[in-house]
């Protein structure tokens, strides 16, 4: 699940980021709103969390997110400001805003957001994936092979999450990367085939299917 995080505040933005790719996420950061909209035309975000005052205006956020709607981009936004009043609220809604909510904030609430947020449109992970002897159970990130928990660290999760929530669904490495990783990926290393190979240690060899020379599926049964 690929997040754009528009803050400009970095103590704000710093540990929510943190937190997110904790979760699985991957999260590209902007400042600004100019940063913000450049990362929109170059990746496919899942969603985005955005700021209404911004360097470029106290209202910033809510002109982006304007444009954004205007030029048919569809991911879901959560404002997420220190404006609590209800015309603020109101606003942020009217212009295409799905959520919004009150600085401050518990960062648990975000991730809780999103996902209900998601659940209204497409892009949803189930609540709990159950394949083979194992459960991947998404909403609280805890997964089990058997009787015992294994740990996944987030980027484990953020893969694992886009194969299994399409089983199926053939990936390519090019995919991947845009739904998995962030601007700050090296594209010439072999890093998704590292995390490939962590999943089967931790899972089993059987939780994730390769095609030779194209990409990585999450298996039908």
């Amino acid at each position: 699940m690929r997040v754009l995080l528009l803050e400009d505040d970095e103590r704000i933005r710093s540990p929510l980021a943190r937190f997110l790719r904790e979760g699985g996420y991957a999260v590209d950061e902007a400042s600004d709103a100019t940063t913000a909209q450049t990362l929109i035309g170059l990746y496919p975000f899942d969603v985005m969390i955005a700021d209404i005052r911004l360097p470029e205006g106290p209202d910033a956020g809510f002109e982006l997110v304007r444009r954004i709607r205007k030029d048919d981009y569809s991911f879901p936004i959560l404002f997420l400001s220190a404006r609590d009043g209800l015309q603020d609220k109101l606003h942020g809604l009217e212009l295409g805003g799905d959520d919004y909510l009150v600085k401050p904030f518990h960062l648990q609430e975000v991730t809780a957001r999103i996902r209900a947020i998601l659940r209204r449109g497409k892009t949803l992970t189930p609540q709990e994936t159950l394949f083979q002897d194992m459960k991947f159970d998404w909403a609280n990130r805890r997964f089990f092979k058997g009787p015992e928990e294994v740990h996944l660290t987030g980027k484990e999760m953020g893969l694992l999450e886009l194969l299994s929530s399409n089983p199926g669904r053939l990936f390519t490495r090019e995919e991947i990367v845009d739904r998995v990783w962030d601007s700050s990926f090296d594209a010439e290393t072999n890093v998704i085939d590292v995390y490939v190979r962590n999943l089967r240690r931790k899972l089993g060899d059987s939780v994730i299917e390769t095609v030779r020379g194209v990409g990585y599926r999450f298996p039908t049964a």
